[in-house]
């Protein structure tokens, strides 16, 4: 089972053995591969893998097919897969079908077998959550070319009996807790064509009789453990490979290792992150000059690599290239050969340590590169220098992420012209926004953060041209100015995300129950100057942060917001009077409720022990009065509550410690106060 991932985009790539499927997301890289359906994740927070198993070859459709004729399983096998289940315990009960008097094993959950002779062929039992040790009993499915077992809590060392069920064609142990080292016999398993042991706690060397598995198109040693490869040659002797994935595993002893990637052939994906790469002597040997290479896929971030890489990585990189990741490195720029790759269309750059001088880098990616790029992500980085007229010539670009950098300057209008731009996140840069754009274009633009840019003080009018924005982040950029109201009218449903926090805007805030209406919308306006009453807002918001303005009034709107997802509700610190009404059934997604420092009076409603999902309660300095309500004691998720500065009377109920016992008392409380009734 993959992971949810964060995605901007995708494409599908049917080929022979299954299909791909491409997503892009911000500023990670996550993949899924898998024999009859490989799944390829690039692009949005610290890179990682996954891999779904739950997969059917074209082999067990065949099996599966509606075939009256076929044959049932043999009673051998049979029993095999019992002592093979008996070994193992399985809480979910996946494997109910797997009984002694259900006598067609063929039958059985994630099991296939051959129409033809009824032999157990395949095995796919994965993400089961099943436990225990592998058992011998598989030895007895002499027939079996496909054994997924992937996601699952298998233990102990991986047998080396495994290396005698040579049809294995498949074999994933990945995502288990197998310790110990890698058993050199699975090096006798010659017809594998994908092998995967990723995601386990194993050490060692990788066995060089690795090198003898020449029909093996995918390799898989992510997060494998503590393992290193000493002497990479056993390489050389895969002919057939196409996806490489060994991260984790430290290279540091492996010299030449660039000259036997590059011998290979057909290899399409190669996965080196985290390898210690810069402690390798002799990358490459000196007569190598081989730059024939078709890989589409490079990922070498985290290795703490110098620019001195860019001798070994030019017959790393061809035409070929898509997509290239030198995240989380020492960089101090890119040479001007990346700018010729014509077929690149990712580049991660991002956690880069060392100082870039902007300009410099968008010129050395200015041929044919900048035609094909379609994403830059390069936040946290050392960037210096302005956003100039050269990014005018990037004109496929869609994501664009240069937040955490120190770019000054005013940000070229030129920018605001690239026709294919959805995505553009400028935050924490020392940028300044001029206010007197004239944007034409820009039909694609979804996403804009600004924050803590230099924006105001005046609100950008230019804003009101982005007709299709679903996110806008202005926060912290100096405006000190009135929102005009055509403003509000411009996104009548699309906008899902609208942060102005931490400025000095005034002026009132209209009616908002026909905007945001996309379910898990939210807005911040906290750290302003709005006044008036609070208005109405949809009913789909999972977050509203109004705390620090001058709103006053009443705050009967909440009782408008039916059946929402709302989960975070702060109107702290401004001019509130009345009285909480008694709706608070309607929050039963609702976690955090700050009411802090306003006029509000009376007594807390018993339909506040509605929120059962509530952690944080904050109604201190208020002027309510009365004892706590009974209900409050259903409230069992709290674990910060500040009931300070107000009128309540009598003793603190005994519930509170029965009942509230996630409420902690004592300063490793991740909150400031998590218990207050003064």
């Amino acid at each position: 089972m993959c992971h949810p991932i964060h995605h901007f985009s995708s494409t599908i790539k049917i080929s022979q053995r299954g299909f791909q499927i491409r997503h892009r997301s911000r500023a990670t890289t996550h993949h899924c591969l898998v024999q009859s359906s490989k799944v390829e994740w690039s692009g949005a927070s610290e890179a990682t893998n996954c891999w779904s198993e739950k997969t059917v070859n074209r082999s067990q459709l065949v099996a599966a097919g509606g075939n009256d004729m076929k044959k049932k399983c043999l009673d051998n096998e049979r029993d095999a897969l019992l002592l093979f289940k008996a070994s193992f315990q399985d809480p979910y009960d996946y494997l109910s079908t797997w009984r002694a008097d259900e006598h067609d094993c063929c039958k059985w959950s994630g099991v296939t077998c051959s129409n033809q002779t009824g032999h157990v062929t395949g095995l796919d039992i994965n993400v089961y959550w099943l436990e225990g040790e592998i058992s011998h009993s598989l030895l007895n499915l002499t027939y079996l070319n496909h054994l997924g077992l992937y996601g699952n809590a298998f233990y102990g060392t991986i047998p080396t009996f495994i290396g005698s069920l040579t049809r294995l064609r498949y074999l994933n142990l990945g995502l288990n807790h197998f310790n110990g080292t890698i058993p050199r016999s699975i090096g006798s398993l010659t017809e594998l064509s994908y092998l995967s042991l990723s995601y386990n706690s194993l050490y060692g060397t990788i066995p060089p009789e690795f090198g003898n598995l020449t029909n093996l198109q995918e390799l898989h040693l992510d997060s494998v453990g503590r393992c290193r490869v000493e002497k990479v040659e056993w390489l050389s002797h895969l002919s057939q490979l196409e996806v490489l994935v060994m991260d984790g595993v430290s290279l540091s002893k492996a010299n030449h290792w660039v000259d036997v990637i590059s011998s290979l052939p057909k290899l399409s994906w190669l996965s080196l992150q985290r390898c210690e790469l810069s402690q390798v002597m002799y990358p490459y040997s000196s007569s190598f000059l081989n730059s024939s290479s078709s890989i589409h896929t490079l990922y070498l971030n985290d290795n703490n690599l110098n620019s001195s890489m860019y001798r070994w990585l030019f017959p790393l990189t061809s035409n070929s290239i898509q997509i290239l990741d030198l995240t989380s490195n020492m960089l101090d720029g890119i040479p001007k050969y990346l700018g010729n790759l014509c077929s690149l269309e990712y580049l991660y750059f991002y956690n880069n340590s060392a100082a870039v001088k902007f300009p410099d880098f968008l010129n050395n990616l200015s041929g044919c590169t900048s035609l094909s790029l379609q994403e830059l992500s390069a936040q946290g980085s050392q960037f210096t220098g302005p956003l100039s007229d050269v990014i005018q010539k990037f004109a496929s670009l869609r994501y664009l992420y240069l937040s955490d950098n120190q770019l000054n300057g005013s940000i070229s209008e030129k920018l605001w012209e690239l026709p294919s731009l959805q995505i553009l996140d400028l935050a924490s840069n020392n940028l300044t926004v001029p206010s007197t754009y004239h944007l034409s274009g820009l039909s694609y633009l979804k996403y804009v953060d600004l924050s803590s840019c230099k924006v105001g003080p005046r609100f950008p009018k230019w804003i009101q041209t982005l007709k299709n924005l679903t996110s806008l982040d202005l926060s912290n950029t100096g405006i000190s100015d009135a929102i005009p109201l055509e403003f509000w009218d411009m996104w009548p449903s699309q906008l899902e995300y609208l942060n102005l926090s931490s400025n000095n805007i005034s002026g009132k805030v209209p009616d908002l129950s026909s905007n945001f209406d996309k379910d898990y919308s939210a807005i911040d306006l906290s750290s302003n100057s709005f006044f008036g009453s609070i208005p109405n807002v949809s009913s789909t918001l999972s977050s509203l942060n109004l705390s620090r303005n001058k709103f006053s009034g009443g705050i009967s709107f909440i009782c408008q917001a039916v059946d929402g997802f709302l989960s975070f509700l702060d109107l702290s610190h401004n001019s509130l009077t009345g009285q909480l009404p008694d709706c608070l059934w309607h929050f039963k997604y609702l976690r955090v409720l700050n009411l802090g420092h306003n006029n509000l009076f009376g007594s807390l409603p018993p339909s506040i022990g509605s929120l059962i999902q509530l952690q944080v309660l904050y109604v201190y300095d208020n002027n309510f009065s009365g004892e706590l309500p009974l209900s409050l004691k259903n409230c069992t998720s709290l674990i910060s509550l500040n009931l300070g500065a107000n009128k309540f009377s009598g003793n603190v109920p005994v519930w509170i410690g029965e009942n509230l016992s996630g409420l902690p008392v004592n300063e490793q409380s991740p909150w400031k106060h998590p218990l207050m009734f003064q």
